[in-house]
Order: C-alpha cells, then sequence, then structure tokens
C-alpha cells in the first residue's frame, strides 16, 4: 500500500474522532479545483467545455485555504483544468502543507519538470501524474502525440529532486488488461510512490461519450487486470485502500458515500458530486444541510448512479469500512507488507 504510514495514522485519528463525535457526514478529502483551464484537450474530460468567462477564473489561495478549513478534510487533492496553470499554485499547496494536509496535485505534468523550483519536497506532497497507459494509449488519450515521454522526463525529474510521485489511471471499456499490466510493470520500474486506478464513468460533458463503463463491465475488467496482483506474481503499489479494490473486481458491494470527497471551485461547492452538474451551493455546511443525500448512489435508484464505480463515491465509503473490528487484522497486515 503506496500511502505513507504518517498518512494512515493522521486519517485514522481523524475518522475515529468523527465517529467518537457522532457526526454522520464529513469530508475525508477536499478536491479542490483552482481553475478549469487547461493545456490538453482530453475527449473523456469535460472541465474545459465551460464557457471562456469561466475558464478564464482562478480560485485565490485565501478562497482556497477557507474552503480547507471549511469542511476540515485531511487530504486535498489538487485538479483542474491543469493546476500548474495557475499563478499561486505554490501559495495554495504551501498553504495547505503549513495546515498540515495531505495534498496531491494532480497534474499532466506538461509543465511539471520546470515547475519543480516552485515547491520544496514534504511528505504531505505528491505529485499525481495523469497517465492512461504506454505511450500510444496516453497519447490518444489526450489527443496529442509527445505527451507521455514529457510526462516520464518530469516524473523521473521530480524523484530526482526528493519529491513524492504517483500516477492516476483511468480505465476505460477498450482497455485491454495486458497493455495495463504492461505499464503497471514501467510505472513500478520508474520507482513511482503508489499508482491509483479508476473506472471511467459517464461525464456528461466529455466529447466522448463511447468508452466509459458499465458495473458488470468494470468488474470484469479489474479481474483481469488485478490477477497477477492477487497471484503475488509483481509488486505493484497501489494509492488505495486495498477494499476499495476488492470493491472494483465485486468482492464487496458497497454503496456511494457522496459527501466523503466534495468538489470546491470558482463556481463554489458541487451539489454534491461532480460528474452529474446540479449546480453548486455557496457554503459547505449549505451542501450538507440542503441535500437529499438518500438520492444519490446506487441504491437510490437514480439512474445515473446505477454503474458508477468512481473513486470520489467509493474510497470513502471503503476507508470507513476499514475501521470495523473484523478490518483491522486485514489493515494491519497490508501495512506490513506494503499490499
Amino acid at each position: 500500500m503506496a500511502v505513507s504510514l504518517k498518512q494512515v495514522v493522521e486519517i485514522g485519528k481523524y475518522l475515529i474522532e468523527q465517529r467518537l463525535s457522532g457526526r454522520k457526514r464529513f469530508a475525508l478529502a477536499l478536491m479542490l479545483e483552482p481553475l478549469f483551464r487547461c493545456n490538453l484537450a482530453c475527449p473523456g474530460c469535460g472541465k474545459i467545455q465551460h464557457p471562456s468567462e469561466i475558464l478564464r477564473r482562478h480560485l485565490t489561495p485565501e478562497e482556497c485555504f477557507r474552503a480547507v478549513e471549511e469542511c476540515g478534510a485531511p487530504v486535498v487533492t489538487i485538479p483542474g483544468g491543469e493546476p500548474l496553470l495557475h499563478p499561486q499554485i505554490d501559495q495554495i499547496v504551501e498553504g495547505m502543507v503549513d495546515r498540515g494536509k495531505f495534498v496531491y496535485l494532480c497534474t499532466n505534468a506538461i509543465l511539471l519538470e520546470k515547475s519543480l523550483d516552485k515547491f520544496r519536497p514534504s511528505d504531505y506532497l505528491s505529485f499525481s501524474v495523469h497517465l492512461d497507459g504506454l505511450a500510444h494509449e496516453h497519447d490518444r488519450a489526450v489527443d496529442r502525440e509527445g505527451v507521455f515521454e514529457i510526462a516520464v522526463r518530469a516524473i523521473k525529474a521530480a524523484k530526482a529532486r526528493g519529491f513524492r510521485v504517483t500516477t492516476n489511471t483511468t480505465i476505460f471499456n477498450d482497455t485491454d488488461p495486458a497493455q495495463v499490466q504492461k505499464f503497471f510493470d514501467f510505472l513500478t520500474s520508474l520507482g513511482v510512490d503508489g499508482m491509483m486506478v479508476s473506472p471511467a464513468y459517464g461525464y456528461e460533458w466529455a466529447p466522448d461519450q463511447e468508452h466509459f463503463l458499465q458495473r458488470e463491465q468494470t468488474r470484469a475488467l479489474f479481474r483481469a487486470i488485478l490477477a497477477p496482483y492477487r497471484a503475488g506474481e509483481n509488486q505493484w503499489n497501489f494509492n488505495h485502500n486495498p477494499l476499495f479494490l476488492d470493491f472494483l473486481e465485486g468482492l464487496e458491494d458497497y454503496d456511494c458515500t457522496p459527501w466523503g470527497m466534495p468538489s470546491y471551485s470558482v463556481l463554489g461547492w458541487q451539489k454534491p458530486c461532480y460528474l452529474l452538474n446540479e449546480g453548486h451551493y455557496a457554503s459547505w455546511q449549505e451542501l450538507l444541510d440542503n441535500t437529499r443525500w438518500e438520492d444519490y448512489g446506487p441504491k437510490s435508484g437514480h439512474p445515473q448512479c446505477r454503474d458508477c464505480m468512481m473513486h470520489c463515491g467509493y474510497e470513502p465509503t471503503a476507508a470507513l469500512d476499514a475501521l470495523e473490528l473484523h478490518r483491522l487484522p486485514r489493515m494491519a497486515a497490508n501495512l506490513l507488507t506494503g499490499r
């Protein structure tokens, strides 16, 4: 398991504190989107489909700090758009680290190598590089040749400077399991600090609507992809709670925890899932108080939730399940073995 012991301990303490306080709904990770602007136009992403006046906007560092203080999440992921385009991204990251937050700066890595001087290595900071496969597959996914090579060079440069680097990979319905396994072997050879994987689910603004996954497709694909890992034939290092990987393979049947990873952007607090585009609230408390949470997740009957298995909804469920007494021996074993 790629998550550091420090992060495991801090998040565990946070979850126990929430449970002891009797709080039913709380943020585990804040998805902070300081801008939607990007230097790529990936067909599976809808962020740059926003109107030009929205794409020109970005959050100030103070707005970012206020958002994380509002919700109290111990983890902050910073996607976009491309966050390295933000003129004050170094101040935002430094402020989050100074607050003791575990930061994952998500990037396509085009600007990463030239941006490394803006940051300092820390146990609280990881660069999360989006890679959707080896060179041909990734460059096709981002619709630009040469991006894979740039990203790999940036990963090597960041690792050489002492930074934590993880990767983030989206699995689509035409993914070849054997190619993904080769890709994971390659990432392992680079010495990345962890790999995150997530099934592609229908983001309605994305130009490409043909390659998203249905639930049974997801389970079959992940069973095939993870077969060597389950057999102990490799040393893949996943940046996931192992229960989430069980869920992707159909070994666990979880419901969504839609309040676990809220999204905050230049538009405000997303209602309640960034995949659904249902609007925004002005504050975290408004989101908590005004959302009919029972209307979301596959068990709710919401048609757009039926096939979703995205990490933003199910990683929090797996994290909460890991606190159950019967799970503790396995969680301890995973910490000791790194799996």
